[in-house]
């Protein structure tokens, strides 16, 4: 099913940091795989591709998970962790993909009539419906995957598999004298998401202060209630600003309330896509009737971070050229 780079071990012999940026800088270390965190109240498990950290999943139950960002993720281990175990495992990114997708996302529907833990009988279906799609297979505290393609099995991930075979291995798991035993359908998993890094959104954050602190500057008194309405205006055509709210802490400060301080989940075309229709709404608006150009000020805030900016696509966002 995967390769164990790190056994299950107690957390207070790993500091999870160093372990995911020597993921990163070590060129043999740049593995598909995931980190499962087990803490005394969830279990955290964090996707990696190549070497880097691209999403997140919590569970306080492990059964049903939500998505976190990134930088949730890593905050949620303690740095002194007294209790709590980790492991380090590295996966093909098809088997991270249908992790991710069993879950998150509900399964299909089995007939009422089907004996799910009748392998001749699920196989059957599968053929007959020619389904396209994945299997989760769950046998007590384990899950394994498979992957089928016009109703067959064409590669498996299981756990503790005796051959290459993936329909002799979902036979063996579904006759499994454990007390627990289920299994999942569900369509083709998407490719794994990739959420925007931290330091992009950080850099975005900053972009957004700065553009409304330029904008109090110049005799817009009321900048941070108008940036306010633009967001709340966009957010369901762009539902990564929602974690970009602001609220005037005093003449000079911004900040955003608790609850809209996470960071988003969506990836960095969504995230980039979202600061560039709020900056080019609040700019080209509000900037040309305080004596401003949005290009210009688009500039002047984006010079130090420009080529960051341009690797994300930020500038190809925006209705005008942005020249330094």
């Amino acid at each position: 099913m995967d390769r164990v780079l790190l056994h299950r071990t107690r957390l207070a012999y790993v500091h999870v940091r160093h372990l995911l940026t020597d993921a990163k800088r070590d060129r043999a270390a740049r593995v598909f795989g995931y980190v499962g965190v087990w803490l005394p109240e969830e279990f955290l498990l964090l996707y990696l591709q190549e070497g880097e950290l691209v999403n997140a999943t919590r569970s306080s139950d492990g059964v049903r998970f939500q998505q976190i960002a990134l930088a949730d993720a890593v905050a949620r281990v303690p740095m002194q962790a007294e209790f709590g175990d980790i492991c380090f495992h590295e996966a093909d990114d098809e088997q991270l993909a249908m992790m991710f997708q069993a879950q998150l996302l509900p399964p299909l529907s089995w007939p009422a009539e089907l004996s799910t833990l009748d392998a001749d009988a699920v196989l059957a279906y599968l053929h007959a419906t020619m389904h396209d799609g994945t299997l989760e297979v769950r046998v007590g505290d384990d899950a394994s995957y498979a992957s089928v393609r016009f109703g067959r099995l064409v590669r498996g991930y299981f756990t503790n598999a005796e051959s290459t075979d993936a329909e002799a291995n979902l036979r063996r798991q579904l006759a499994s004298s454990h007390a627990v035993r289920e299994i999942r359908l569900f369509p083709v998993a998407r490719p794994l998401p990739s959420q925007a890094a931290p330091s992009l959104v950080q850099a975005y954050r900053d972009l957004v202060q700065t553009a409304v602190a330029r904008l109090e500057a110049s005799g817009c008194a009321d900048a941070p209630a108008i940036a306010e309405r633009v967001r709340l205006a966009l957010v369901q055509e762009h539902p990564a600003l929602a974690q970009f709210g602001l609220a005037q802490l005093g003449r000079d400060h911004l900040a955003s309330a608790p609850a809209e301080r996470a960071d988003p989940v969506q990836d960095a075309r969504d995230v980039t896509a979202a600061i560039g229709a709020w900056l080019t709404s609040l700019l080209g608006d509000a900037a040309p009737t305080h004596g401003l150009q949005a290009p210009a000020v688009i500039a002047s805030l984006t010079r130090e971070r420009r080529h960051s900016f341009h690797s994300a696509g930020f500038f190809e966002t925006l209705p005008w050229p942005v020249r330094w």
